[in-house]
């Protein structure tokens, strides 16, 4: 598949084949919804907590005597029923993790690219530095390349500079090439990347 490059201007100044066995392969969607909730799965924290009637604090003498009262008999006032006593199957930590095998969770990432790729929305740079932040730089950059909406720009490695410079535009967001994932490529509408992030990209996918 051959994409066009650009520069920072928005020129084309030259073209790259893009491999078929990474963008151009058969979608699954089914693989990538399952790589999709495994990915915020993962990222569930699972730490809620209620308290059993072994840990509320309090209702360790039996309420009132067991017979001859002519209420009903009870031996705590921490028991499920009472008010302030404790939850009965309430949510308790736990992990929710899921598995999935590595060339399952890669394949996904290829039917993502080709989903993006076939809809002409990977864009290449040659290249992408700035020399200060400047959010008003960046912006243009994004105008002349034709983005009117949410954006991922992968960068090959962590830049401070570009980091700061895409802090202020809400739709648009950096990621190092190296953690790409299903969710980010699904969540934007553009994926900008420079030639450096491609051969990231290829040398993981490829």
């Amino acid at each position: 598949m051959q994409v066009p490059v650009y520069n920072a201007q928005g020129k084309q100044i030259n073209e790259i084949e893009l491999r078929d066995d990474i963008f151009a392969v058969p979608i699954h969607e089914g693989l990538m919804h399952q790589a999709l909730v495994r990915q915020m799965a993962n990222a569930r924290l699972g730490t809620h907590k209620t308290k059993t009637r072994g840990e509320v604090r309090g209702g360790g003498r039996k309420p009132w005597r067991q017979k001859g009262t002519g209420r009903a008999r009870q031996g705590s006032i921490r028991s499920p029923q009472w008010r302030g006593g404790g939850t009965v199957f309430g949510p308790q930590p736990r992990s929710y993790e899921k598995k999935m095998p590595r060339k399952m969770r890669r394949q996904a990432l290829r039917s993502a690219l080709s989903v993006k790729a076939a809809a002409s929305q990977v864009m290449v740079l040659d290249v992408l530095e700035m020399s200060q932040p400047r959010t008003k730089d960046l912006a243009q950059v994004l105008q002349n390349l034709g983005v009117d909406s949410s954006a991922l720009i992968l960068l090959p490695q962590r830049d401070e500079v570009i980091l700061r410079s895409v802090r202020n535009l809400p739709q648009v967001r950096t990621l190092v090439a190296q953690y790409l994932n299903v969710r980010d490529l699904l969540k934007f509408d553009y994926i900008l990347m420079p030639l450096a992030s491609l051969e990231v990209i290829e040398g993981i996918l490829g």
